[in-house]
């Protein structure tokens, strides 16, 4: 069965609105596109594609400054994400679609309420908690496309720089997208032609995002617009809520 073009076209403009975002903020792409994208086509089909589109952007923006990135933080983080990608995929291919959209809808929620009221804190975390971001990110990486949150909760709290903590959260969450594509061959997932040839529209579209966020990096509040992408996540956590359990 085809997709069609109208949902093809709908599909590549939250691939531009989520690398956008990706690119200011260096997280948070899935959070927006794949909840919004299952309003459209099934999770199942939605994660394979935007793992097309967010590999794309993470390389783009995880190799700008390289020797930003705090290579001990990121070695800690590696085994835990490699177990919770193999977690989350078992998880993802037994769920049914109503079980796994309230899951998805719960965890949006659940990090734009956390994002809503935060407050920024000096104190510096144990090291130890790099296993749980590690094993948590990894996990809702495969089965909600967004591994970036449970990074960036642990990151931030590390006493980084801010170069270093965008440097990296950006290899965290490259080796991450990597390996949720590569759950996601193993599964069959990314073996449906139906998702490649929906990615012909959205990986170009997310290449147009990555190279306007450059441009626009230095013009918008990255505060301002986090605070836009969580009351996004809000109305899109409560609707897929409202789906799964109607």
């Amino acid at each position: 069965m085809m997709i069609d073009p109208g949902v093809v076209v709908a599909l590549a403009a939250l691939a531009f609105l989520g690398a956008l975002i990706f690119g200011i903020t260096g997280f948070g792409s899935a959070l927006v596109t794949i909840p919004l994208a299952t309003h459209l086509v099934p999770l199942q089909f939605a994660l394979p594609l935007f793992a097309l589109s967010d590999v794309v952007g993470s390389y783009r923006v995880g190799l700008e400054n390289p020797k930003n990135a705090v290579r001990s933080e990121w070695i800690r983080l590696v085994p835990t994400i490699l177990a919770g990608t193999a977690l989350g995929a078992t998880l993802l291919v037994n769920l049914p679609r109503a079980a796994a959209m309230l899951l998805l809808g719960a965890f949006v929620l659940s990090y734009a309420t956390y994002s809503l009221f935060r407050h920024p804190s000096g104190r510096i975390i144990s090291s130890r908690w790099a296993w749980v971001a590690g094993l948590a990110g990894g996990i809702t990486s495969t089965l909600f496309g967004a591994g970036g949150p449970p990074y960036a909760i642990y990151l931030s709290q590390r006493g980084l720089s801010k170069e270093q903590f965008r440097a990296t959260l950006a290899f965290a969450t490259m080796t991450s997208i990597t390996l949720r594509v590569a759950a996601f061959l193993i599964t069959g997932l990314l073996l449906d032609v139906r998702v490649w040839i929906a990615g012909a529209a959205v990986v170009p579209a997310a290449f147009i995002g990555i190279a306007v966020a450059r441009r626009v990096f230095m013009k918008i509040s990255r505060e301002t617009l986090l605070r836009a992408v969580t009351l996004m996540l809000l109305a899109s956590g409560g609707s897929l809520v409202y789906r799964a359990l109607g």
